[in-house]
């Protein structure tokens, strides 16, 4: 990375990019220093504790992820941004009430964000350029090892809540983050303080109980991480607790009262496509492989690939209340030649079998 001219007002230029950041769709930007001390002890000890499951990606960079100088070097600021996905008018409660819906997780309902999100933080630092010239930086989405939500905080956005998640006095929870590093010597913004106060709602109403202490996820009992990041079968005593959802899971954020005051999406990429916010199980179930390709081009459920998806439905059509449409898409999938959806199947129409159910 470069070195800058002292001539530079930095504090200006802060105040700048945060503009500029709200120009390209961003609907908040902050600036932090690159001291992670405390999220990398807690990162070790959640790494130790295993509960990353099958993520290896967690612990393979070493310490690169909490240490934003060794990942890309030279880098002095981290300037990280939120762009609102929540859409307009949407009822996840109901859906997650009908057995027969599929639920989900709501991030993932339109096109992929990740590319999105690059393009308009790498359309940052052009204006950056144009305003103090070349300047060194790096732009990441869910795209490298990278501890987004600590550096989020430290830039003032939210707060980590007991969920995990970030959390926003005026925004809730319901956004994507991405980050600028660069080597650009800007002001640090505060970071946000903790406003959970004694409330364990997200705790409380987790499907699996995989919040097993404030602040503390086991992905391995995660819907989000057995919908999306798990490879294999799911274990058994947790299909029961799955429920409807077949991609993700949203509980925890769908209980964080402070969603009371979250925006709703104004990029029309991260509006629902293939009626998603509310499909039928059945009607997903029956989609062929070409089908699943063809629909969520774009989409991040893409990339768990046919298998899994059919992996997912199965466990949710065995959660459902029985009538002849379950019973029927069930049967047909029975002989799937993959041993991952026919098990899962199987265990559905097992499900169904006793509790009074047949299936033809």
């Amino acid at each position: 990375m470069s070195r800058h001219s002292t001539a530079v007002d930095y504090a200006a230029l802060s105040r700048e990019i945060k503009r500029w950041a709200r120009q390209l769709g961003f609907q908040q930007a902050g600036i932090s220093d690159t001291d992670l001390s405390l999220a990398e002890q807690r990162l070790e000890s959640w790494l130790a504790d295993g509960y990353h499951g099958e993520m290896d990606y967690m612990a393979r960079h070493g310490r690169k992820r909490s240490r934003p100088g060794e990942l890309v070097p030279g880098t002095l600021r981290v300037i990280s941004v939120r762009m609102d996905y929540l859409f307009r008018g949407d009822d996840g409660a109901a859906v997650l009430a009908d057995s027969q819906r599929g639920y989900v997780s709501r991030y993932a309902l339109g096109r992929d964000y990740h590319k999105l999100m690059r393009n308009r933080l790498k359309r940052l630092a052009d204006r950056i350029e144009r305003s103090v010239g070349r300047f060194g930086y790096r732009a990441f989405v869910d795209s490298a090892p990278v501890l987004e939500k600590p550096l989020a905080q430290k830039a003032g956005l939210g707060w980590q809540g007991k969920h995990s998640n970030l959390v926003s006095r005026r925004a809730g929870c319901w956004f994507f983050l991405g980050e600028l590093y660069t080597d650009l010597p800007l002001p640090a913004d505060p970071p946000e303080s903790d406003h959970c106060g004694s409330c364990s709602a997200c705790i409380e109403v987790c499907p699996t109980a995989a919040i097993v202490a404030p602040y503390s996820v086991d992905a391995r009992r995660c819907i989000s991480y057995l919908t999306i990041e798990l490879q294999g079968s799911i274990p058994i005593e947790l299909r029961p607790l799955v429920g409807n959802r077949v991609y993700g899971c949203d509980d925890c954020l769908l209980a964080c009262p402070w969603n009371r005051f979250a925006g709703t999406a104004s990029e029309p990429s991260f509006m629902p496509r293939n009626g998603l916010e509310s499909a039928a199980l059945v009607d997903l179930f029956g989609w062929s492989e070409a089908q699943f390709l063809k629909r969520l081009e774009g989409s991040p459920i893409r990339r768990i690939g046919y298998q899994r998806w059919l992996r997912n439905i199965a466990v949710a059509l065995g959660n459902a209340l029985p009538d002849q449409a379950v019973a029927q898409a069930l049967a047909a999938r029975l002989d799937h030649p993959s041993e991952l959806v026919a098990e899962h199947v199987a265990w559905a129409v097992a499900r169904h079998t006793e509790t009074g159910s047949r299936i033809p």
